[in-house]
């Protein structure tokens, strides 16, 4: 069960993800904030890992295939402690620790350099695989975006992890239906992806991706499946949480977010800014 002061925690990680962003004046907030529940529950429910030691033995990983996310991976860093919330408001300028997208040799917590598309779901089929043989019961979870799905890379990962049947590895496809240039049915339709991940071996679910429970509960019935790796579908919206950037579709990818844009989405949400 997971506790209602969840959704107080993903309300808080929007707020922070907003003043991180607009520290700099535009940034990648649609599929951040599409991404935010689940990091919620990832942090602060499932995964095995310790703010104070981030490079335990053992510990779960978490890869974000869609690196430009950067912004809502930090805030949910500094929510749960891994470095000041202060430190948000360095994103992308010099000498900072929180470059756009993804860096692993920058940000403490961060356990993959992600943002070329595609990648970081074979990085973390190979995690999965240096997991099983040191045995050391550590889940692997990777988010990937619908429209970075477009990429051949995803797929020749999917069919190596089946292969391999790493039940260890715990893929989220963010089924935004956007992408950079369009609504992903228009740039190069994915066609039905449970039909696809069911093909490639995988254990599928389906859910509702901004719905905590919904994500808590996926998560644990998949970890009953054994002998497969796991797709969580979650159908999401790009910018949930605040309709300014929900409205905004495909501008939400990288959009301006000034000083009264940001006070107008803090409100929305019920947080006052710092």
């Amino acid at each position: 069960m997971v506790s209602t002061d969840l959704k107080q925690v993903a309300k808080e990680i929007r707020g922070l993800t907003i003043e991180c962003i607009s520290s700099i004046g535009a940034g990648h907030i649609g599929g951040s904030m599409s991404i935010i529940d689940l990091l919620t529950v990832l942090y602060y429910k499932q995964m095995n890992i310790d703010p104070a030691n981030p490079k335990m033995e053992g510990r779960d990983r978490l890869v974000v295939s869609k690196g430009h996310a950067g912004p809502a991976v930090y805030a949910t860093l500094a929510s749960k402690g891994y470095f000041p919330k202060s430190e948000l408001m360095t994103l992308n300028k010099f000498n900072t620790n929180l470059p756009s997208h993804c860096d692993m040799n920058k940000t403490i917590g961060v356990d993959m350099t992600t943002g070329s598309l595609g990648q970081g779901i074979s990085c973390g089929v190979g995690l999965a695989l240096a997991s099983k043989i040191k045995n050391d019961n550590a889940h692997i979870f990777v988010i990937v975006g619908d429209g970075e799905s477009q990429e051949g890379q995803v797929w020749e990962a999917a069919m190596f992890a089946a292969h391999k049947k790493l039940d260890n590895l715990f893929v989220f496809l963010d089924s935004n239906k956007l992408q950079l240039d369009g609504y992903t049915k228009d740039v190069a339709d994915n066609g039905d992806q449970t039909l696809k991940w069911l093909g490639f071996g995988f254990d599928v679910h389906i859910i509702d991706g901004n719905n905590i429970y919904a994500i808590d509960g996926a998560i644990e019935q998949a970890k009953q499946n054994r002998g497969k790796p796991h797709v969580i579908i979650m159908n999401t919206v790009k910018g949930k949480g605040v309709s300014i950037f929900e409205k905004a579709g495909i501008a939400s990818h990288s959009m301006p977010i000034d000083e009264e844009t940001k006070e107008k989405a803090l409100e929305e949400l019920g947080i006052k800014g710092e």
